[in-house]
């Protein structure tokens, strides 16, 4: 089988790639490159460099490459840029994922592994959430992956294998190539602060949690990298469910990991705390007992293995 890995160039597709290579899958990139590198494509591999909203060039990059499979990372995914330009997120979330799935379709392709988010859950009320929970997004950017995932469930119906992952907040490296370097997730964020000596901003301190500040599922990229294979792999020897949370099941606090990347620095920054963004909420920590059950993985990285992969 080969797989077209959209988003392929990008922190987690390029992790996702080498995942699937180590394990004999042949894969192919498509990436636009607007904040995925070239670097971060193992040789060998075929990059292809276009937009996910070019159906023509989806489909022959399908053909020519004998695509079996594709597992969909593209995407946008800053909860605050989404606040400041939805139509942007609408586009390239919704729209996109609408394209490739219907290029896909056209050319045959038969499994199809979609990249979500727990963003989906948004202001629901519940702390730790299962996917038979309600999705009530509390940003755009939750919302156009929910509607995505509406998109991959009509294709299902329609003989397409498919699987949504919701997975929580990526963060950790498994090479210093592959290494996040957004300038909207919280641990690249904290390490420039660092390194730049600029105390590290926390946004909102009065959340009803231990410290006051959001707890979060915080889940190492190289397990959502194995998860990603796992789910491909099965998706072709049988049905997967429509969506599964990919998670540890363990929430950790901003301030927590906070204190974290500045003990494992050796920093003596304080952190600031600043007015809560528009768009976050409390306390979010997956239920993962249908991905331990389904794909039998347990996935136990904490904070500080987290922390310690961007640093050493």
């Amino acid at each position: 089988m080969t797989w077209l890995i959209t988003g392929g160039a990008g922190y987690i597709g390029s992790h996702v790639v080498r995942a699937l290579a180590a394990s004999g899958h042949a894969t192919v990139v498509f990436d636009d490159l607007s904040t995925g590198k070239r670097s971060r494509v193992p040789a060998g591999v075929p990059l292809v460099v276009g937009s996910i909203l070019d159906g023509d060039l989806l489909a022959s990059t399908l053909r020519e490459h004998g695509i079996t499979g594709v597992v969909h990372l593209a995407a946008k995914k800053s909860v605050a840029e989404s606040v400041e330009n939805p139509e942007l997120y609408e586009l390239t979330n919704v729209v996109g994922t609408e394209t490739v799935l219907a290029a896909a379709h056209a050319c045959g392709v038969k499994y199809f592994v979609n990249s979500s988010s727990a963003a989906v859950y948004g202001e629901s009320g519940i702390a730790r959430v299962s996917e038979s929970d309600v999705a009530i997004p509390a940003s755009p950017y939750g919302a156009t992956k929910l509607a995505a995932e509406g998109s991959v469930d009509r294709y299902r119906a329609l003989d397409m294998a498919t699987c949504s992952l919701r997975y929580f907040n990526v963060a950790g490296s498994d090479a210093v190539e592959l290494r996040d370097d957004s300038v909207a997730n919280l641990f690249p964020i904290i390490l420039r602060n660092i390194e730049e000596n600029e105390r590290p901003k926390i946004f909102g301190n009065d959340y009803e949690t231990p410290d006051g500040t959001c707890i979060r599922d915080y889940v190492h990229v190289r397990d959502i990298a194995d998860a990603h294979l796992i789910a491909a792999e099965m998706l072709v020897k049988g049905e997967l469910p429509a969506v599964m949370n990919i998670g540890t099941g363990t929430g950790s606090s901003v301030l927590e990991v906070v204190r974290t990347l500045l003990d494992l620095t050796g920093s003596s920054l304080e952190p600031e705390f600043v007015e809560r963004r528009a768009g976050d909420i409390g306390e979010l920590v997956a239920d993962v007992s249908l991905a331990r059950k389904v794909l039998g993985v347990n996935f136990t990285s904490d904070v500080r293995e987290i922390a310690a992969s961007l640093i050493n």
